[in-house]
């Protein structure tokens, strides 16, 4: 069989992991709160549980990446990200076979294997795609990853609809299933043509000796570049206020503002239309920049950034004030496109400031910031639920933003690193 381009290879894990994604998520509120009765505590909780395992687990991953293979972290993630959404979708039944752990416990225990997994994966498949096909083409690529990405969350929209009917649990293990045949694929056709490990310590084999020198040489560069200590404090707070919205803005509708009752829908129809017509205007919105714009140019992208980052707080402190549907509607699809729009700007930032042989360890810690971002935003904005209402958690939430276009004003005047790695002289 053929191997195909590291290009093409990235396109299909987005699309893989968007029809996985799409197909798990569209209705997991449903299957969280309708068919295993949690509060928004408890949501909260199941995100805190997954950023923690997060915070833990991903420097050592991003140095095991850096160190060793991206390939192969990119592979193992896949299987071990399979195996955690497939007992997330099993936890209904074990909850319920006469086990002395309650369904919230095994879903509990699926975040940690499902947290494990995504810090094997985070990182290094963009770390991978970007030595395989060079600097300067990977903004592109980060764009049409998006695009075809999107497609595959097209798909799985319908198909989480379609499952979610015969049973609230059963789109969690598609989706699991659907991650360990990418694994499986990836093992096939990946390939690592560009990376070079690190030379062994003098000594002997130590590999906690080496890897420690990797750690050390990604936090070396954190520390020594101004725009990755800004793009850090970026990564925390949107990691807060993300928790938020992530966890309760389903919940949100389905026990705040509720579905018309003029147009009977069932829940899972509702959400699948929804993230239909979000997922619709994010794919004209993401082809749109990938041909009319260039996001070549630092001074854009950090731009952009401040203009998709100003709209992300007024969606969400929309949503939190919407009076109907409709509002709350109008409200949820102008955050999803501006999330679609954020995730290859941000990319595409985050790799213009990093050098190749510690690429993964600091996109590591950049995601390890995020982690730790939701870990301490997600019991604030779940305890304000508890003591007030979902509406008070999400204003919590577009609060939370509002520092980081401080960030991106600060921004303004800092010159980015060459390509190579190099930083230029402020």
């Amino acid at each position: 069989m053929k191997k195909l381009d590291a290009s093409r290879i990235y396109m299909i894990m987005g699309f893989m992991t968007s029809l996985a994604n799409a197909t798990m998520f569209t209705t997991y509120a449903i299957y969280q709160v309708v068919a295993l009765g949690f509060n928004p505590l408890q949501l909260l909780m199941v995100g805190v549980v997954l950023e923690v395992t997060v915070l833990l687990f991903e420097g050592v991953t991003g140095v095991m990446a850096d160190t060793y293979s991206r390939r192969a972290s990119v592979i193992v993630g896949m299987f071990v990200l399979g195996a955690g959404f497939v007992l997330e979708g099993s936890a209904m039944w074990l909850g319920d076979g006469g086990t002395a752990m309650s369904a919230f416990v095994w879903l509990l225990i699926a975040q940690v294997v499902f947290g494990i997994g995504f810090t094997f994966v985070s990182g290094a498949d963009s770390a991978w795609m970007v030595d395989e096909v060079g600097e300067d083409r990977a903004g592109g690529v980060f764009l049409k990853a998006k695009r075809i990405g999107l497609i595959g969350t097209l798909l799985g929209i319908g198909l989480s609809v379609a499952i979610s009917t015969v049973g609230y649990n059963l789109p969690y293990i598609a989706g699991g299933l659907m991650y360990l045949a990418l694994g499986a694929f990836l093992i096939v056709q990946m390939k690592e043509t560009n990376f070079t490990r690190p030379e062994k310590p003098e000594g002997g084999s130590s590999h906690w000796r080496s890897m420690k020198t990797t750690w050390v040489m990604g936090a070396r560069t954190v520390r020594g570049n101004r725009i990755l200590l800004m793009i850090l404090i970026v990564t925390l707070f949107s990691g807060a206020a993300s928790e938020g919205y992530d966890r309760l803005w389903q919940a949100f509708v389905i026990g705040d503002i509720g579905f018309p009752a003029a147009i009977r829908f069932n829940m899972a129809t509702w959400f699948g239309l929804i993230a239909l017509a979000s997922t619709l205007l994010s794919l004209a919105a993401v082809w749109a920049a990938e041909k009319r714009m260039n996001i070549a140019g630092e001074k854009f992208v950090r731009r952009s950034l401040v203009v998709l980052t100003a709209a992300r707080v007024l969606g969400i402190a929309g949503l939190a004030l919407s009076p109907d549907f409709a509002y709350a509607l109008a409200a949820v699809l102008l955050i999803e496109v501006v999330t679609a729009l954020t995730g290859p700007l941000y990319d595409t930032w985050l790799n213009m400031n990093i050098e190749s042989r510690s690429r993964a360890t600091v996109l590591s810690m950049l995601s390890q910031s995020d982690a730790l971002g939701q870990t301490g935003g997600g019991p604030f904005v779940g305890w304000i639920g508890s003591r007030l209402s979902v509406r008070a958690s999400l204003l919590a939430s577009a609060a939370l933003l509002v520092p980081i276009l401080a960030v991106f004003a600060r921004a303004r005047g800092q010159q980015i690193a060459a390509p190579s790695g190099k930083q230029n002289t402020p």
